[in-house]
């Protein structure tokens, strides 16, 4: 019996590499649009724009590609938005999800991964995936100092941590 193998993405940061495996089972057109975009090279030269200490950082906002726009970092997208996929899957550390804005089917591109606990998004924002290796790197770019945002909110990084780009490959077969 052949199956068609699980494929990850390798996240290629400034920082170093992130490899995350996916939810297809729970969130299978969240996956496929992720994947998508990837193999696109949509998310090549963006940006993670959002980091919260301790809670999560948040990346592919097209718009972060182009510095003078950062007074709208955070609103960009792939011009189309995606039906939400909530589910059982709990947000914890290193927990790749989908961000949105207050409408719950408002996704598009920007997604975000967990750096800690946070079961208060569980079943209000779509869990897609998790981090298989680069949890070092996931700490040094959680660890990025941040000033205030627009907003507010004590999450612009002071130094750009860059998506080199995105990459969809095959998993490798575990014996």
């Amino acid at each position: 019996m052949s199956t068609t193998p699980e494929e990850i993405a390798i996240i290629k940061t400034t920082q170093g590499e992130l490899v995350v495996s996916f939810w297809p089972d729970v969130a299978p057109k969240t996956v496929e649009n992720f994947k998508k975009l990837a193999r696109e090279g949509f998310y090549d030269g963006t940006a993670f724009h959002r980091i919260v200490a301790g809670f999560m950082i948040q990346g592919g906002d097209p718009l972060t590609k182009d510095a003078s726009a950062q007074g709208r970092w955070g609103t960009g997208g792939p011009g189309y938005q995606i039906k939400a996929e909530f589910n059982s899957r709990p947000h914890v550390r290193g927990v790749l999800s989908m961000a949105r804005s207050q409408n719950p089917d408002s996704a598009g591109s920007q997604f975000f991964i967990c750096l800690a606990d946070a079961r208060f998004l569980d079943k209000q924002y779509t869990a897609f995936g998790t981090l298989l290796r680069g949890d070092d790197v996931l700490a040094k770019i959680g660890a990025t100092p941040t000033v205030a945002s627009g907003g507010g909110e004590r999450s612009r990084p002071t130094a750009r941590v860059g998506v080199e780009s995105i990459k969809i490959v095959a998993a490798e077969p575990t014996a």
